[in-house]
Order: structure tokens, then sequence, then C-alpha cells
């Protein structure tokens, strides 16, 4: 089943019953979207189109490409997966901060629920394999606070 993030409603319900469905929430016309899939949004994203920005985070000696969830380290090019990618750009946005784990649970899954913290100390464990080459960075885990990315100079 494909779950849509932008559809095209035009040929579905006119403007009209739209406004009724969601309570007269919107005062202006509402602009109509061409459909497209989680499936294809990712592909959008990790192979690229120039409707994206190209999002980058000097970590250490890495380059972290948000967009297309790709962590670079000299000429090595390791793609992470979406969950990584979520995660560890929370992680390099808060870095020497705390980043609370209940949101990095809802930056992930949208939802802060026990079975994700499980969840969350395997990707944080698969993101430290990833950096490992630079010894200056490290992901600490402060206990029932989350994690901080930490790089020594």
């Amino acid at each position: 089943m494909i779950q849509y993030l932008l559809f095209d409603t035009s040929k579905l319900l006119n403007i009209r019953e739209i406004t009724k469905r969601i309570g007269n929430f919107f005062k202006l016309p509402i602009q109509l979207f061409y459909s497209i899939s989680y499936p294809e949004l990712a592909l959008l994203r990790r192979y690229g189109d120039n409707r994206f920005e190209n999002i980058r985070f000097a970590i250490g000696s890495y380059t972290f490409n948000v967009t297309t969830q790709t962590l670079s380290f000299g000429d090595k090019e390791t793609e992470l997966s979406l969950f990584e990618a979520k995660i560890l750009e929370r992680l390099a946005t808060n870095i020497g901060k705390t980043v609370d784990a209940s949101e990095l649970m809802i930056a992930v899954w949208l939802r802060d629920e026990q079975s994700n913290r499980n969840s969350i100390h395997g990707y944080i464990h698969k993101l430290r394999r990833a950096l490992r080459h630079d010894p200056s960075i490290s992901i600490i885990n402060q206990r029932g606070f989350g994690y901080i990315l930490v790089i020594r100079n």
C-alpha cells in the first residue's frame, strides 16, 4: 500500500467540499499539488532532483549530505538509511548539545513509544560505526536524557 504525501484532489473533490471537510480552516483558495508517493520521494531524495535543496553538514572529517542520505569520508561514501539520516541530521544541527531521545523518536517515527527507544539505540550504534574512522567524533549517551554529538579538536 502506498501512502501519499501530497495528492491531487482536483478530480476527487472540489474546493467547497474540501473546505467543508476541514471545518472552514482555510480562508484562501487551496493550492492543489501533483501526487507523489513516499517511495517516489525517497528515490528523488536519494538520487537528487532540483526540487530539493542540497543540504550538507561538516562533521569532523566527514561530510553528511542530508538530501542524498550519504556520509562521505575522503573518497569513501556510505549510504545511510532514512532513519539513520534523520537521527544524524538532528544530532548535527545540535552539535555539542543534548538532543532528547523523545525528540529523536518523534523526528523518526512521529511518536514516542518504549519500543522505539530500543530501535534508537540500534540506529545510534550503526551511526557510531559509520563515524568510526574519525576518532575526534563521538555520540555520547546521556542516560535518561538523550544523545550528544561531540567533536573534539
